[in-house]
């Protein structure tokens, strides 16, 4: 099936840091404002404090969190500076840890996962192909007790043709299903780019397995050496290296192909391979790599606007009502 493609860059404000990490930022800020309102209105019950209101309490825990100083709002009892302290310390650490790792999450790519078995699957696909030939595949996994295998029966669809589902899987929610060799040796040949990388993976998970054999008339004297020599050549890894080797070559092939193509089309190679390399080059941050922040604002300046009416609204009914 189709490579995963990149998540939106406006998301890269969140990657820095995990969502456990995120959960536990929050209850930790939400933890010490209520203790500091708290220690705050007890000592204003006191009288040995001014009121200090609740919001500007938040403000100060939040202000020190993403690297602001105080205002020297919060009361001054001899009860705050310990926690004070180990806030500041706290939040040192955090901004440190998230804007170092902030400019790598703006700038590296970062992949979702993809379904490498059965169960993930038939989970991120609405439709999976299969030549003609897997009628009894089909059959079986239908039938099958297992409810991972009888979802993957329900989902396949037969008579489509390995290029054909490989190019439907490119553009659809879709995947593929074939013999393992046949599959890996189609995409060397008529998917792999000129930089040597393919949009099309094959998952880990063997689902149609491909075997081989060699007509020997029955009771052979020589079968069992014949055994023996196959068992080795298995066993010392010579099978899987010539699978390796035919696999390299089908790629060099179509790399080749495609420059002449491209020749022969009077087109920018250079400018190609640069476009399609996968090269990480230090470039400068572009309108894509700031999404996030630039949404942040936006919808700051948004929530504003509209609070700032509503409030306009609200005192000019007031001044009406109280006029009356």
């Amino acid at each position: 099936m189709a490579k995963p493609t990149l998540k939106p860059q406006w998301q890269s404000l969140y990657y820095p840091l995990s969502s456990s990490v995120w959960a536990a930022i929050l209850a930790t800020a939400v933890l010490t404002c209520m203790v500091l309102v708290t220690i705050t209105r007890m000592n204003v019950y006191r009288g040995e404090y001014s009121k200090i209101e609740a919001l500007a309490v938040v403000q100060e825990v939040v202000g020190t969190l993403l690297g602001q100083g105080f205002t020297g709002q919060l009361s001054t009892s001899r009860s705050n500076p310990v926690l004070v302290a180990a806030w500041l310390v706290f939040a040192f650490i955090v901004g440190t840890a998230y804007r170092g790792n902030l400019t790598a999450a703006l700038t590296l790519p970062k992949y979702p996962t993809r379904p490498e078995n059965v169960e993930q699957l038939v989970k991120a696909v609405d439709k999976i192909t299969m030549e003609s030939w897997g009628t009894s595949y089909k059959g079986f996994f239908i039938q099958s007790q297992s409810r991972v295998f009888n979802a993957l029966g329900k989902l396949m669809f037969l008579g489509t043709g390995i290029i054909d589902g490989l190019q439907e899987a490119m553009v659809k929610r879709q995947a593929h299903v074939g013999g393992q060799q046949y599959v890996e040796l189609t995409i060397a040949q008529q998917f792999t780019r000129i930089d040597g990388s393919s949009p099309i993976y094959v998952g880990r998970e063997i689902i149609v397995s491909s075997t081989a054999s060699w007509p020997i008339p029955h009771d052979a004297p020589y079968k069992p050496t014949l055994d023996r020599y196959l068992m080795t050549i298995t066993e010392a890894g010579l099978y899987e290296h010539w699978r390796k080797e035919q696999l390299r070559d089908a790629e060099r092939k179509s790399r080749i192909r495609k420059r002449e193509e491209l020749k022969q089309n009077q087109q920018g190679k250079d400018s190609v391979m640069e476009k399609e390399s996968n090269e990480s080059n230090i470039e400068a941050l572009t309108i894509v790599h700031m999404q996030g922040p630039l949404l942040l604002l936006l919808l700051g300046l948004a929530a504003a606007g509209i609070t700032f009416m509503v409030e306009k609204l609200i005192l000019k009914f007031f001044a009406t009502y109280n006029e009356n």
